[in-house]
């Protein structure tokens, strides 16, 4: 390829890069990059059998536009009124359209002896099983599956966590110092993710996601240049210590989608999997990318030079995404 050719070339692939990290930038939810689109069911039981349900989304289109609910065979619904008789409500419930708009449906049954019960639908798990009162019998299994799922679609769903993963691979490379890199951040964030979850650590929302943000902009910039500094010389430091924060910001999309009071730590910990899960999936991703590139670049070496221009777009998302999310701690 002549000189002039690749000029021209570079030139095209510079700007739609920087065209399309404007987009991004422009079009993300800088305050909420990791959190999933949930939706609400409440259900309160009036008298034996007798209930009264409505939809409450953190979206502003209502809920029951995307999610219709399928109810037990023995219940009747007439408008927000639910008749399930002397039975009560037992049976299968199910929620025709999660994992369209909405990632989970969370359904809270309220019963009348005052216990509240929280069950999630996603799109892995359409189905949960009632049994008439407020005794949680899910098992360990459908618990088990329903919280790997939901991990899984929030790492994958989390920009912001992604983006910090990706640099935590252009900082460190494909290498084994890779392995302790991931596996310090992987301690980190499962640490507060857990504090957090059983109520041992709060801190408000807004400081946790800056502080997020910040993490991507140090991590890019640090992968830009050569020098040893301590993130090249201890990147499995800086993974743990930003890792701690990332934990908690994954800890806020587990408060929304609530925890069972049955087989608590079986939710926790299947969460967490989950999220593992999603970022080793994102690990061999890159691998696989970083492989194609290495064999393109074989041919035409000045295409190493995109790696400058990926760190810089993830760096100006970044340090939008900041600079938003440091104003909305004082807004």
């Amino acid at each position: 390829m002549s000189a002039g050719i690749w000029l021209q070339l570079r030139r095209v692939l510079t700007g739609a890069a920087v065209a399309l990290m404007a987009l991004l930038a422009l079009t993300a939810r800088p305050a909420s990059a990791h959190e999933m689109s949930m939706a609400e069911m409440q259900l309160r039981e009036l008298s034996r059998g007798e209930f009264v349900w409505q939809w409450t989304a953190t979206e502003k289109r209502p809920a029951s536009e995307d999610l219709t609910p399928v109810w037990p065979s023995a219940c009747r619904a007439e408008a927000n009124l639910l008749h399930c008789g002397d039975a009560g409500l037992q049976g299968t419930l199910s929620v025709q359209g999660v994992g369209k708009r909405y990632s989970a449906a969370l359904v809270k049954v309220y019963w009348l002896d005052g216990q509240t019960r929280v069950y999630t639908l996603t799109a892995g798990q359409t189905t949960v099983q009632l049994f008439g009162a407020a005794d949680d019998q899910r098992g360990m299994g459908e618990i088990a599956k329903a919280y790997t799922l939901l991990g899984v679609e929030h790492i994958l769903s989390g920009i912001d966590h992604l983006l910090f993963v990706i640099g935590l691979l252009f900082l460190v490379g494909f290498r084994r110092q890779l392995f302790w890199t991931i596996s310090a951040f992987t301690l980190a964030h499962s640490l507060t993710l857990a504090s957090s979850a059983l109520g041992w650590l709060a801190l408000r929302s807004p400081p946790v996601e800056a502080t997020i943000a910040l993490s991507i902009v140090l991590v890019a910039a640090e992968a830009l240049h050569r020098r040893q500094t301590l993130a090249r010389r201890w990147p499995a430091l800086v993974a743990f210590l930003f890792g701690l924060v990332h934990g908690l910001g994954f800890a806020g999309a587990l408060k929304e989608i609530g925890l069972p009071d049955n087989h608590l730590l079986v939710a926790l910990l299947t969460f967490n999997v989950g999220v593992e899960i999603g970022q080793l999936l994102t690990v061999g991703a890159a691998w696989l990318l970083w492989r194609g590139a290495g064999r393109l670049a074989a041919r035409w070496p000045r295409l190493a030079q995109a790696r400058s221009a990926v760190l810089y777009g993830i760096g100006t998302v970044a340090a939008y995404w900041s600079w938003l999310r440091v104003v909305a701690i004082f807004g």
